[in-house]
């Protein structure tokens, strides 16, 4: 489980650089494990983000539109770079069945928990808790 959770913030990372200072992600995450080779040399912790980095980007455009589906008050744009990326690992996990529903929302409260605001881990659990029930909704997930 510690390496899922390190793989995560590792991909929320990447996720974030790129997403604000549109640097490539690919590039973004082997600079990660050439400077940080400690922290990610184990092989599933760098799986896994590999993983994360390169579904999130596969799938940035679906992920987009779900998530500001299910949260219509707030332009998609506008909500903080943390909570966005945090919501697409959470969504992508979900959506990919590489992670049971309440361990992506879970693991998704627990980062935002860390990395975001005061009100991000409230945030992300409405937001995938919606998004969650519409994908279990349509049959995209059991």
């Amino acid at each position: 489980m510690r390496a899922r959770r390190e793989a995560r913030i590792l991909a929320l990372q990447v996720l974030y650089e790129a997403d604000t200072a549109q640097h490539p992600a690919g590039e973004v995450l082997q600079r990660h494990f050439l400077e940080q080779s400690e922290d990610t040399g184990d092989r599933d912790i760098r799986d896994y983000a590999i993983q994360l980095v390169s579904g999130v980007i596969k799938d940035h455009d679906a992920l987009d539109q779900l998530l500001s589906e299910c949260a219509p008050d707030f332009p998609f744009s506008d909500i903080a770079p943390i909570d966005r990326n945090v919501l697409r690992i959470g969504l992508y996990e979900i959506r990919s069945g590489l992670t049971p529903v309440k361990v992506a929302v879970n693991e998704a409260i627990e980062i935002a928990k860390q990395y975001g605001s005061d009100t991000s881990p409230r945030f992300v659990n409405g937001v995938l808790g919606s998004a969650s029930a519409r994908l279990q909704a349509s049959g995209a997930v059991a």
